[in-house]
This record gives structure tokens, sequence and C-alpha cells, in this order.
């Protein structure tokens, strides 16, 4: 029996991506052609939100709260985020949000990745390394040196997803406190 995969895009560890620039480039290229259809990439909008949380209920396979639309939602409007979507044949088939964050932690400024999901009938043909590769590029160009995200440590598809696009482990230890 096939394990089912853990499709979430945030979650709980921190990883990191730091000075990978020729390695992922060279991993994965620039194309944004994926067998004959073209992968279009723009800027994220907020009249994207609707598309956006189809696309997270889709790989939950259940609603996504309130709280999240909200959240993903404010992400949208922030100066210091940032996002792009993959339209494939018009269609919004996959998003990538993230964000400028100061220095903080004992961290110089750092890019981070919040959330980024495709549309499971169309994961593995690249659109999420085309959309990282973006953000990355956004990133670079904003002098931005270190990109970290979080992934909770069970989630094995979203793991092997950013190793592949060169993260690993940060510094970091993710700590939590439940209050009742």
């Amino acid at each position: 029996m096939r394990k089912k995969l853990n499709r979430v895009g945030i979650a709980a560890g921190f990883i990191f991506l730091r000075n990978g620039w020729e390695n992922m480039s060279r991993s994965f290229g620039s194309s944004e052609k994926e067998t004959g259809r073209e992968i279009k990439i723009r800027k994220i909008r907020p009249e994207d939100l609707p598309e956006i949380v189809s696309i997270q209920e889709s790989i939950l396979q259940k609603k996504v709260s309130k709280k999240w639309i909200q959240m993903v939602g404010n992400r949208l409007r922030k100066q210091e985020g940032v996002g792009f979507v993959a339209l494939k044949e018009g269609q919004v088939a996959g998003f990538i949000i993230g964000e400028i964050k100061g220095e903080g932690f004992g961290l110089e400024q750092s890019g981070w990745i919040e959330v980024v999901g495709v549309y499971p009938r169309q994961m593995g043909v690249g659109i999420g390394r085309i959309l990282a590769e973006k953000l990355f590029a956004f990133f670079k160009k904003e002098g931005i040196r270190d990109i970290y995200t979080t992934v909770r440590w069970d989630a094995g598809d979203m793991l092997s997803f950013f190793k592949a696009i060169g993260f690993d482990r940060s510094p970091f230890i993710n700590l939590k406190r439940h209050l009742d």
C-alpha cells in the first residue's frame, strides 16, 4: 500500500538556502516550457486569492480556514511581501508567496518562503521549481543572500521538493509552547 504524502506548504522546522544560486540554476535551468505547454509566471494579485484557496483546498483535500484565507490576503497586501502565480493555458496552476524579513534572532535581512502550492494534478512537471526560481531571482535582485522556509518534519514530499531546489537544514531549532 502506497503511503499518502502530506502536501502542506507551511510547516514547523526551518530549512534554508545559502549561496546556492549557481547550483540551483544548473539543477533545473530556467525553462518555462513543460511538455509543449507554456508555463507563464506573473506577479501575484489580490484577485488571485480564490484560485490560491482552491489550490490549497485541493492539496489538503478539505476547506481552508477563514484565518488562513485572511493570512494569505494580508500577505498579498504587505509591502515586504512578494509572490508569483504560474499560469498554464491561462489558468492559475500554482503560486508562491514570500517575504523579506528584517534582521532579528541573529539573522541578517533574509528572504522567506511563506507558502507554495500547485494543483495536485499539475505537480511533478516543474511548476513549483519555476515559481521558486522566480522568487529566488527577486530576492537576489533585492540583495538577499539567505532564504528560509519552514516545513513539518513529517512532510516528506515538501522536504524532498525543498531539498531538490537547494535547501538544507538551517542553524535554527523551532520551539513551541502550547498555552491552555
